[in-house]
């Protein structure tokens, strides 16, 4: 069985007083999308430095696909873009894919590269300098490099943050490719309606801790019950949809005439919110 595509027990960061991560233990499996949030200085960005091999942790571990972050071996299947990258303007996509490739050790050579612009939708920009690409088709120019080497767990920093509606979606398409790839994808964004819709687990972070993981459904729970009725529309914030028939009968004995049910489902933001806000 593969060892999973990150795991960090216990992991702390401090800088001098400040302490950016405070015991972190977090797990990806193998072709699974985790998406990565929490407010301001939470520690999201320390995390993903230390699993890049950027930053060393002060205590705990962290191992991309069984090796110790920022080993050769985790280097060699780790892919990363950054929030704020950069690529030379005068440079075309096949001559900066052809550079990380030769710095990532990969010998996937010309078919590599022409599969990762088909991947990206940019195999008619292969001879384009950066300098001549919009914002959107850099950011998908920064994921295919991000996939140099065929990489077990991919690290992206608010890949979408910048795109307009129709780019968010084309990285969207790229993220469930990934998965059915079987490439991990470690999301970190404060895009939450982003993650709610590619996302198969979340990660809340906040102050340095973990405060909250699941499935965005799981994390996000029942937000209520609404019951149209003769009278008008009854809420019941407290209910979930086990509690219908009961609360049906209910309202029928009492001689109300029922038009129609709602199981109000709650958002990941609500989540978010609650994990945070108790945090504090």
């Amino acid at each position: 069985m593969s060892p999973s595509a990150l795991v960090t027990r216990a992991l702390t960061k401090r800088y001098g007083t400040q302490e950016a991560l405070a015991g972190v233990d977090l797990e990806v499996g193998e072709g699974e999308l985790v998406g990565l949030l929490g407010p301001n200085g939470a520690g999201k960005s320390t995390l993903v430095k230390i699993t890049a091999g950027l930053v060393h942790a002060t205590s705990g571990s962290a191992e991309v696909a069984g090796a110790p972050a920022g080993s050769a071996a985790a280097r060699a299947t780790l892919g990363y873009l950054a929030e704020l990258f950069r690529f030379p303007g005068w440079c075309t996509a096949d001559e900066l894919l052809r550079l990380h490739q030769r710095l990532a050790g990969s010998r996937g050579a010309a078919a590599e590269r022409a599969d990762l612009l088909q991947l990206v939708g940019l195999s008619d920009a292969a001879r384009k300098p950066v300098e001549q690409m919009s914002k959107g088709m850099q950011q998908r120019l920064g994921i295919a490099q991000a996939l140099v080497g065929e990489p077990r767990l991919v690290l992206l920093d608010e890949p979408t943050s910048a795109l307009d509606p129709a780019g968010r979606r084309a990285v969207r398409g790229l993220l469930e490719e990934l998965r059915r790839r079987g490439v991990a994808v470690l999301l970190n964004s404060h895009l939450l309606g982003e993650v709610e819709q590619v996302c198969d687990r979340v990660a809340i972070v906040a102050g340095g801790r973990l405060v909250a993981e699941g499935s965005p459904r799981e994390l996000s729970g029942a937000g209520g019950v609404e019951i149209e009725t003769a009278q008008g529309t009854r809420i019941f914030p407290d209910a979930a949809r086990d509690d219908v028939p009961q609360l049906v009968a209910g309202l029928v004995a009492e001689g109300e005439r029922i038009y129609g049910v709602h199981v109000v489902r709650g958002t990941l933001e609500d989540a978010y919110l609650r994990a945070v806000e108790a945090h504090r």
